[in-house]
């Protein structure tokens, strides 16, 4: 239910952000990082949202003790799963006393709609989205 980070990176100490997302967004965050050389961002997925992970996930941040941690959705905040995963993830990281018990939001900002209906805007905010999670 949570898949793990697949490539080798530097120590879990030394991560600075680890990005929790779910569906195809990690595959844009993993091309974008694979392309710009981070090697101290981990990307972890979390594929089944219900019943949530808590043990996984916890085994799982346990490896990046100093970690900032990010949820990344491609949606708009209003939609998808941050406000479902929000709470969930912080208190996995209560329980961990990681150094970093909030997640992040990395995502598009709130709207009526599910998509932008333009295919040019969308990819603008794709991009900016995952630079954000990435920086």
């Amino acid at each position: 239910r949570v898949l793990p980070e697949v490539e080798a990176l530097v120590p879990g100490d030394k991560i600075r952000r680890v990005v929790l997302c779910s569906g195809k967004v990690y595959y844009d965050l993993l091309a974008d990082r694979t392309a710009r050389r981070i090697t101290d961002v981990a990307i972890l997925r979390l594929e089944q949202l219900y019943p949530f992970p808590d043990e996984p996930l916890a085994d799982e941040l346990a490896k990046y003790p100093n970690a900032e941690i990010v949820w990344c959705q491609e949606e708009p905040e209003n939609m998808g799963a941050w406000f479902f995963v929000d709470r969930r993830i912080e208190k996995v990281l209560v329980g961990l006393k990681h150094n970093f018990t909030r997640p992040l939001y990395v995502g598009r900002h709130e709207m009526a709609a599910t998509a932008t209906g333009l295919l040019r805007r969308h990819n603008q905010e794709q991009a900016a989205l995952v630079e954000q999670a990435l920086v």
